[in-house]
């Protein structure tokens, strides 16, 4: 069986057990701090020579991994000096261009601005010259403006005095008109005023009532034209005072026979409300001489019916 130790028993037990072989415990305490410290102590070397070794393998591989960028640094570094000097090539080149390039466009310039300073110099003189041109020009439009003047005074009496006779030649016309009369003539119808000599007739043209056409026609067997028609003489009797005469107008041939000197002769044409009439105010054997009146709007509708 156990016996149970009292603690009486056990300081007797150390107490004899030290008596037998005292050691100090601080002899112990220190024994073991030394047997402590020489395990860390190789613990410590192991991995001081494990971290030695590996950090050799990592100085290696630095060493190697720096060597290989050395090669890359030289190689960049001879890249980039050859790419450098290039550059410096084609920078030179480029600035030897622009040298050129500066050069002719200065030359350029120069020459435009000579040009154009030589311009100007031709213009201002052109422009002087045409100054001098248009006070001359002024000049003469002064005196050809003093002239105007002169003549439009002159003139002024002119038109007075063309007034003047104007005004006498519509009182001539008048007193001539006022002579004149008008018959009936062989249709029935109320001729115009009745010209008796080329004086007359000159008269009715200046009034301008109709259209007048002096005719002189002898005795042929060809008609004669007058204005838009043709006559043609058959005969005459200078005792009585008689004449026979053809009228041929839109394809038709009137005969007016026996008519006598200032005798309205009317006829109708196509398109004419008025009739013609055909005044002879001399008669010779074989001879008539006279005029054809006809309205004023005949020449319109005539030109008309022309038409095709």
């Amino acid at each position: 069986m156990t016996r149970e130790l009292t603690p009486d028993s056990r300081r007797r037990t150390l107490t004899g057990r030290a008596g037998q072989a005292s050691v100090p415990p601080v002899a112990i305490v220190l024994l073991a701090l030394i047997a402590v410290l020489i395990g860390a102590t190789l613990y410590l070397y192991m991995e001081l020579r494990n971290t030695k070794t590996d950090m050799a393998a990592q100085f290696q591989t630095m060493s190697e991994q720096i060597a290989q960028l050395e090669g890359s640094v030289n190689r960049t570094s001879r890249v980039v000096d050859t790419s450098v000097q290039e550059v410096r090539g084609m920078v030179q080149e480029a600035e030897s261009k622009i040298d050129q390039k500066a050069s002719q466009v200065e030359q350029r310039v120069l020459g435009r601005t000579t040009s154009l300073a030589k311009e100007i110099e031709q213009t201002k003189t052109q422009h002087q010259q045409a100054l001098a041109e248009v006070g001359g020009k002024i000049t003469e439009l002064n005196q050809v403006a003093s002239q105007t003047d002169s003549k439009v005074g002159a003139l002024s009496g002119r038109v007075d005095t063309v007034k003047t006779e104007l005004t006498e030649a519509q009182a001539e016309l008048e007193k001539a008109v006022a002579d004149l009369k008008t018959v009936r003539g062989d249709l029935g119808v109320q001729s115009g005023l009745i010209a008796t000599n080329s004086g007359e007739l000159e008269a009715l043209k200046r009034l301008g009532q109709r259209n007048y056409f002096e005719f002189s026609i002898r005795k042929t067997k060809e008609p004669q034209k007058v204005g838009r028609i043709q006559l043609r003489l058959r005969d005459t009797n200078d005792k009585k005072g008689l004449y026979t005469l053809e009228v041929m107008a839109d394809d038709k041939t009137i005969e007016k026979k026996n008519k006598s000197l200032l005798e309205p002769v009317q006829f109708y044409v196509i398109g004419s409300k008025i009739p013609y009439e055909i005044v002879v105010n001399k008669m010779e054997k074989n001879h008539i001489s006279g005029y054809l009146a006809t309205p004023l709007d005949d020449e319109p509708r005539r030109a008309a019916n022309d038409k095709p």
